[in-house]
């Protein structure tokens, strides 16, 4: 059974993206990665040719802004479409596998490929915020989302909205996942302050909404379900967090409103618990 890597990435240096060690963090465990590089305005495409391992295949190609966030779902299937495996492990270019996760995962198709009923693989997250110490663990962050599929195209799964997830034929159904064990870091929200207003400045272009065109909002809000992180990084991405370790503050100050303490009170039901009400699921569990 062949199982291919994929990931797109566009403007990686105006964005500070660590796409190396994202295609790093899962090259160990895989037959091929296809890595689909927009049209960019830096050295994005020099970057990604520096690349040396044999495995890795660049397709190049050109975003299409009138799309919106939609784009990204068009480009995670461009490279999606161009893999030659049986199984996809999908990762995005401010996510790095947790050490030992890659395998986790590869372990985790060898033992659902035989089960028709298992889609896709889960992976749990840390998304981490304002710095590389801090995660968010509220309930707007996703604890879990799907980054391996079957690439069996008669399935008709697909890249759904921004690319956050997975959907299954014309009506979107749910993809059918089940969990992994293994644990993926998200970086999007960790970058420096420069690269966090280039982000915001491309996301007005691309999520067309009032909030992305606020100028006004500070560069991160604070909310309540900030903790800290004490755990290691993954080793890929070392480098590139140590380049970037800075007290520069990137989240507001700590405010109390009433929004803010039902959050708080929210929070800690979940954490005694275990349980998130009515969390929202880009998949449906297979147990």
């Amino acid at each position: 059974m062949r199982v291919a890597g994929f990931s797109m990435v566009r403007d990686a240096t105006r964005l500070d993206f660590p796409f190396e060690a994202a295609v790093a963090s899962v090259l160990p465990v895989v037959d091929e990665f296809v890595l689909v590089v927009g049209r960019s305005s830096d050295d994005t495409l020099a970057r990604a040719r520096a690349i040396t391992d044999p495995r890795l295949r660049l397709v190049e190609s050109a975003w299409d802004f009138s799309l919106g966030s939609a784009v990204l779902a068009v480009e995670t299937d461009r490279a999606m479409r161009s893999c030659h495996a049986e199984w996809g492990i999908y990762i995005q270019a401010d996510e790095v596998l947790a050490d030992g996760a890659a395998a986790t995962l590869r372990q985790a198709i060898e033992r659902h490929d035989a089960d028709a009923r298992v889609e896709g693989l889960l992976v749990d997250f840390r998304h981490f915020y304002g710095g590389f110490d801090t995660v968010a663990l509220d309930r707007g962050w996703y604890r879990r989302e799907v980054r391996a599929i079957r690439l069996d195209s008669t399935l008709g799964i697909h890249s759904f909205r921004d690319a956050q997830g997975f959907r299954v034929g014309p009506e979107n159904r749910r993809i059918r996942a089940a969990r992994s064990g293994a644990v993926m870091h998200h970086y999007g929200w960790a970058r420096p302050a420069w690269a966090l207003v280039t982000k915001r400045a491309q996301d007005r272009i691309i999520y067309d909404t009032e909030r992305q065109k606020d100028p006004e909002r500070p560069l991160l809000p604070w909310f309540p379900g900030l903790r800290p992180f004490a755990d290691q990084h993954p080793a890929p991405v070392a480098k590139w967090i140590a380049a970037r370790r800075s007290d520069e503050r990137l989240v507001e100050a700590p405010k109390w409103g009433a929004r803010e303490v039902m959050a708080r009170l929210t929070f800690a039901l979940e954490r005694l618990s275990g349980v998130r009400p009515f969390e929202f699921r880009n998949y449906t569990l297979v147990r």
